[in-house]
């Protein structure tokens, strides 16, 4: 019964802490909101990086173009020789005049290309073969795969470009994460001392009452504890705010996202929803760890009344 008395008391008086310096704890919810919004967000950032470089490389075609006059039967055999490759999902043929009429009807609003095209006397298109991975994560091995094929109606290879794109998505995606983080390291570093000093003007207003319960015998845990639960309530309370916004920043963005992987099942509400316990169990975890490493400092350096 005496137990939870005591922890009926510590939790009463961290919360006339918090109501006492309610412009400072408001200021320090306020930081760890912004501390923790921006962690989801670089999660955010990561998981639609991620997902777009897998919808690219699901889009892209890499082609190898055949000679003109290469015999049907080489070209079959050729095309059996791809489908053996360990990484290689499909390989599609597509002739002299089904790559012209492709042509045509990705060009056919560019009156330029149509005239231009009407003036030749034969198709300036080459025969090619399409080749799909199994899956994007096949993608670097096909493409290395593909580069030791060597056959006498090759006339040329086009996925060079595609890599170029893949290494220039990987490099944003880098920095955007380096920006992140360093940008989640200089909030956990201002959090730490914002709660530091929340703790240490805390215990300062609460100076008088703190020397008349060393008075009467109080244990130093009663006396530091309410200190050390007031960081755990901002914690709770700064974690439930980012939770709620952060679902509704994903609810405005995912129609966008939706266009844009407009035929790829990729949901960020439902990244964030299946993985909602690691995510923001961790980031409590974390955050409750900081927030009472710097409260305990502070505790510990002038509660000493």
């Amino acid at each position: 019964m005496a137990f939870f008395l005591s922890v009926s008391r510590i939790i009463k008086f961290s919360f006339q802490d918090i109501f006492r310096n309610i412009w400072l704890s408001v200021v320090t919810i306020m930081i760890l909101i912004l501390t923790l919004f921006s962690v989801n967000l670089l999660l955010a950032v990561k998981a639609i990086s991620a997902a777009a470089v897998d919808t690219i490389k699901n889009k892209i075609d890499i082609s190898l173009y055949l000679k003109t006059d290469a015999p049907i039967e080489k070209v079959t055999a050729l095309k059996t020789k791809l489908l053996n490759l360990p990484n290689v999902g499909e390989v599609i043929y597509v002739s002299q005049e089904e790559a012209l009429m492709k042509f045509q009807e990705a060009n056919r609003k560019d009156p330029k290309i149509a005239q231009a095209l009407r003036e030749l006397t034969k198709n300036p298109l080459a025969p090619s073969l399409i080749i799909r991975p199994k899956s994007a994560e096949d993608f670097e091995p096909l493409i290395g795969e593909l580069n030791r094929v060597d056959d006498a109606i090759i006339e040329s290879r086009d996925f060079d470009n595609y890599k170029i794109m893949l290494e220039k998505i990987d490099a944003i995606t880098k920095k955007v994460s380096e920006a992140g983080l360093l940008v989640s390291a200089i909030f956990i570093l201002i959090t730490l001392m914002v709660i530091y000093n929340t703790s240490r003007v805390a215990i300062y207003t609460h100076r008088n009452e703190i020397g008349i319960m060393r008075l009467v015998g109080a244990s130093n845990t009663f006396i530091k504890a309410p200190f050390l639960i007031s960081s755990m309530i901002y914690t709770l309370f700064s974690l439930t705010v980012v939770v709620v916004s952060f679902y509704l920043f994903l609810n405005l963005l995912q129609p966008y996202l939706e266009t844009f992987f407009s035929g790829y099942n990729f949901n960020i509400l439902a990244y964030f929803s299946n993985n909602f316990a690691r995510i923001f169990g961790f980031e409590f975890f974390v955050a409750a760890a900081v927030n009472l490493l710097a409260s305990w400092l502070a505790v510990s350096k002038y509660s000493n009344v």
